[in-house]
């Protein structure tokens, strides 16, 4: 079983995501959290679709050395594109909070994740999307979910397993878990692939 080849390899989980982290543990794999600093900029000159994919392959990067060659380390990266093909990452404050969530009420955007897979000097990606429509969020909602939430560590400025998750969330289309941070069904079945 899968389970028991991944006990034989040493699995990093490249996040400070806690999210990511509680997935990955959901999948009952043995795992380390360690961290690299890496610029999380979205360069404005490539596909808002290949945003979070180049930004999973830079933490992917700091992992190339060699005291991590043995080891599985998993990257990735979320960003919210909303109706207009805008992309939304973490906002840097409350206003700019206010500002996404009020963007995002009433209308549909896509959650789109890449992760990327460092073993063995090769690196395997694949990147997953998920459609979510909100309902017409009135100002005092968002004041409210952004006061007590303080979701500034979040893409697209909400965490949909909170408040606003359930009074917000019409409809999803797609992974759950990857509004969340990490797409687990996929992520396993990719582990499958690369650890025989």
């Amino acid at each position: 079983m899968i389970l028991d080849k991944l006990k034989e390899v040493k699995i990093i989980l490249g996040s400070q995501s806690p999210r990511r982290r509680e997935l990955l543990s959901a999948l009952e794999i043995s795992f380390e959290v360690v961290i690299r600093e890496v610029d999380e900029r979205f360069d404005s000159n490539i596909p808002v679709q290949d945003m979070a994919l180049e930004i999973a392959r830079r933490k992917s990067a700091a992992f190339l050395d060699e005291i991590f060659f043995d080891a599985l380390v998993i990257t990735a990266d979320t960003i919210v594109i909303d109706t207009y093909g805008n992309p939304i990452g973490k906002p840097k404050d409350e206003a700019e909070a206010v500002r996404v969530l009020g963007r995002l009420s009433g209308d549909r955007h896509v959650v789109h994740t890449a992760v990327v897979l460092l073993y063995r000097g090769e690196q395997y990606y694949f990147t997953e999307e998920t459609i979510v429509w909100f309902a017409a969020l009135s100002d005092n909602e968002i004041q409210y979910y952004v006061n007590q939430y303080q979701p500034y560590d979040k893409a697209g400025a909400y965490g949909i397993q909170e408040w606003i998750g359930r009074i917000a969330v019409t409809k999803i289309e797609g992974s759950y878990e990857n509004v969340v941070g990490l797409p687990t069904s996929r992520l396993f079945q990719e582990l499958k692939k690369i650890v025989k």
